[in-house]
């Protein structure tokens, strides 16, 4: 087990003793052992029980149950709270705002122990007799409870690419020569988040079958004449649809659905080999699948030449970057050789500021220390280069995290909202402004503090958004962890209409996080964005001189 394995492990006992209300003393131990051991620079399973036991927050009793993890990968204790706690009160555990002690209320004073008698009791007000629990509290839970609902079976697409790969990769080795095999459906369209997996192939119903049958994790539960439909174990759907050559394009084109399907209306879809001629026979130029969910994008295609959308290769630097001197895994020299040895040009370093205390935010002293080192590392690793910047949380007057002098010490400065999410429109909109409006501000992050099947994010007007940010030379964020995608793909088009650069950034804690930046590249491919149009895809000269415009003025 990794450290993050084991730490989720003693986070997750320690938030069910609270449930069960056990020694709250204990739980505190445990929660901060989890805190401790993710923070440890190498791994538990390396290290000696002497070391660990030594480690600061763990000590031999915990360092026992860390043995038990990583002799056995499981701790007897923890399972002995599961097997006591019913499964709905687990469930509420998914729940955004329902923390340990209001479940403990919940389950222990009201008695209630699935998530859909908890919906009813807040249908029924009865929430708001109990301590800790308002009119307003009562309608987050309700919302929040709605929101778990609406989504489950859903998955991130990162998370279904890994299903939807192992699948691929097995069934080509395990059908007959010559079948063709690709991915449709909403996986081949780049949708965010994701409840099916479909697969389009030309052999039989028997042949896949035959190929599926040896996979414990697959469990086949309809046949149909086109289609076979399996449930992954823990996963999504996976459909698997059955065609021949002759009509392997139609069926590919058919399959794939969206939006365009509709905008094409009563056309009919004759049998052909090939997805291409279909769109030759409408007299449209191809539509690359990402497009295919684009209000209007039979019409665009119509009227002018689709521009080549941006890819993976076209990152010529990272954006958005933590280290160690916040709340980073890796350092800036370590991160800086990464990007290096990966064939970027540069690399943003963009810690917390002071108002993220908990995310070991930078002091103005500690500021001046990070930009000392980043000066010396500039002088070993040039021609490769290290910008000074800040993710600077937006107040909540709209006001930045430091003094103007301070701010104008940065290269650059990313500016966003971490504090006090559950805003109305007027008030996040009041915030951003006045965020965008600041001349120190270069890019707006993650602009709707949204977590994909998680949290909605807060309300805003986009279009108000994106003319502040265009009359302001303000780039917007595409923040490309795989949880967030935010500034959603399909208010891109309006950005690069309204002339505002839209900026891929991974917003890494760890080197391993540069690689997020293609969930962000291909979720911008939707909104039709091409590499000019991306911040992190400007040369180390041209990202320089952008800079340089910006610090002379606004552009």
């Amino acid at each position: 087990m990794n450290n993050y394995e084991i730490a989720d492990a003693f986070s997750l006992l320690a938030k069910l003793m609270d449930i069960h209300g056990d020694n709250s003393f204990k739980s505190k131990s445990y929660s901060n052992a989890a805190f401790q051991i993710e923070k440890l620079p190498g791994q538990l399973a390396d290290m000696s029980a002497e070391a660990i036991a030594a480690a600061r927050g763990i000590g031999s009793a915990i360092q026992q149950k860390i043995a038990e993890l990583l002799q056995t990968g499981q701790l007897s204790l923890l399972q002995q709270y599961i097997d006591q706690t019913p499964e709905g009160i687990l469930q509420m555990m998914q729940i955004k705002g329902l923390g340990a002690k209001k479940i403990h209320t919940v389950w222990k004073e009201m008695g209630i122990e699935s998530i859909g008698e908890l919906q009813y009791a807040c249908y029924e007000n009865r929430l708001v007799r109990y301590k800790g629990f308002g009119e307003k509290t009562q309608q987050n839970v309700l919302e929040a409870i709605q929101f778990f609902l609406n989504h489950q079976g859903q998955f991130l697409y990162q998370q279904a690419e890994e299903w939807a790969q192992q699948c691929l990769q097995y069934l080509q080795a395990a059908l007959p020569a010559g079948s063709a095999l690709a991915l449709t459906g909403a996986m081949r369209r780049q949708a965010l988040t994701i409840d099916c997996i479909d697969l389009l192939t030309t052999a039989t119903a028997a042949q896949v079958q035959q190929a599926l049958a040896q996979q414990p994790a697959l469990q086949l539960a309809q046949v149909q004449e086109h289609q076979l439909q399996y449930q992954i174990e823990n996963g999504p759907k996976l459909l698997v649809h059955l065609t021949d050559d002759a009509h392997w394009g139609s069926q590919l084109f058919d399959t794939t659905g969206g939006e365009l399907a509709a905008q094409l209306g009563t056309l009919p879809i004759p049998p052909s080999a090939h997805e291409e001629s279909l769109f030759a026979q409408w007299q449209l130029p191809f539509i690359a699948a990402p497009l295919r969910d684009l209000p209007d994008i039979a019409a665009i295609a119509r009227q002018r030449p689709l521009p080549a959308l941006i890819q993976p290769a076209d990152i010529r630097g990272i954006i958005h970057s933590h280290s160690t001197w916040s709340d980073g895994t890796h350092s800036i020299a370590a991160m800086a050789q990464a990007a290096k040895a990966a064939g970027l040009e540069y690399l943003v370093i963009s810690d917390h500021s002071k108002a993220a205390a908990y995310a070991n935010g930078l002091t103005e002293d500690r500021i001046k220390q990070q930009h000392a080192e980043i000066d010396l590392l500039n002088q070993q690793l040039a021609p490769f280069r290290i910008f000074k910047s800040i993710e600077c949380d937006i107040l909540g007057d709209g006001s930045l995290d430091y003094s103007d002098e301070v701010l104008a010490s940065f290269d650059l400065v990313i500016a966003s909202v971490h504090s006090n999410l559950k805003m109305t429109e007027e008030k996040a909109m009041q915030r951003l402004l006045a965020a965008i409006a600041h001349p120190a501000t270069t890019i707006l992050g993650h602009l709707t503090g949204r977590l994909l099947l998680s949290r909605k994010g807060y309300p805003i007007d986009h279009a108000q958004i994106i003319d502040a940010c265009a009359t302001y030379g303000v780039a917007i964020e595409l923040n490309a962890h795989p949880r967030r995608l935010d500034i959603d793909w399909s208010w891109i088009p309006m950005a690069v209409a309204r002339g505002v650069m839209i900026s891929i950034n991974p917003d890494a804690h760890a080197i391993e996080g540069f690689d997020d930046t293609r969930y962000g590249v291909l979720a911008a491919q939707k909104g039709m964005l091409t590499a000019n149009q991306n911040l992190s895809s400007l040369s180390l000269a041209a990202f320089e001189d952008y800079l340089s415009k910006r610090s002379s003025g606004r552009p």
